[in-house]
């Protein structure tokens, strides 16, 4: 295994200091166990820091342990072995302090654009009322202004996942885990909305990690690519992405960035994944 283990943020990051990592992974493990008793392992030994304000990126084969390192990063499940630290502190519970999408939008469809946004202050006992500025805000940013009366089923697959965007965004999190959010959509929506996060996390300075299959989605969005292998999902490499920031759509036909693809693939290649 080979892989970057420094921490450099974007140029500007003020969020915990250039060199400090926010999220820390040692010696992560995973095993699950069968009905029939069969253990298996999912992630095996990963180690890796992500900076605060990085956008990281998980790719790898499918069944190569990716949602699950996401899962035990948020402390949705607990390690095997190892362990995981978010600003210091071990995660053995649940991380609060955290915003997730998925790849499917979870809206729920008998309540408005605006409730669906502001569905979780209502479970954490709060009063929405007092966040729905901040509600209409985070729709406008994404291109929803005008459709926060609107419900789930009059939106497109696109704005459905702008929605599930502002709801993990609204009660302003440190962190953001993002698990093949963009993975249902067609081609061209898949594009402008990964321009859009790019637009999104620059204004915020969120730390996020996201998973892909992509491997062009991969290297457009993130500063640092996660390079697994197929299960038990080890860390193969740890990418640089050397892009300059804002990337619109035209980085995507730059010599660096098919200098990245190739580099990708040709890691792919080398652990049998693609022939």
């Amino acid at each position: 295994m080979k892989y970057e283990d420094t921490i450099q943020l974007n140029p500007g990051t003020q969020a915990g200091g250039a060199g400090i990592a926010f999220i820390q992974v040692e010696k992560l493990c995973k095993v699950f166990t069968t009905t029939d008793g069969v253990p298996i392992i999912a992630v095996e030994n990963v180690d890796f820091q992500v900076g605060a304000a990085e956008f990281v990126s998980l790719l790898g084969p499918s069944g190569c342990g990716k949602s699950t390192l996401l899962s035990l990063i948020a402390g949705l499940i607990l390690p095997s072995s190892g362990n995981v630290a978010i600003d210091g502190a071990v995660v053995s519970r649940p991380y609060t302090n955290i915003g997730i999408v998925f790849q499917s939008d979870l809206l729920l469809d008998w309540r408005t654009v605006l409730g669906n946004v502001l569905v979780q202050f209502e479970m954490r006992g709060q009063d929405p009322r007092r966040h729905e500025a901040r509600a209409r805000e985070l729709l406008a940013s994404v291109g929803l202004e005008g459709f926060e009366s609107k419900y789930p089923w009059e939106l497109s697959g696109g704005m459905r996942q702008r929605v599930s965007i502002c709801r993990a965004l609204i009660h302003d999190p440190s962190l953001l885990l993002m698990d093949e959010p963009f993975g249902a959509l067609d081609a061209l929506t898949r594009e402008q909305l990964q321009v859009d996060l790019q637009r999104i996390w620059q204004k915020s300075r969120k730390t996020v990690v996201f998973v892909t299959h992509s491997i062009s989605e991969a290297v457009f969005l993130s500063d640092r690519v996660v390079v697994m292998t197929p299960r038990p999902g080890r860390i193969q490499t740890i990418l640089r992405i050397d892009l300059k920031r804002p990337r619109g759509i035209e980085v995507r036909e730059s010599d660096e960035f098919a200098a990245n693809l190739r580099h990708i693939n040709a890691l792919f290649r080398e652990m049998g994944v693609v022939h």
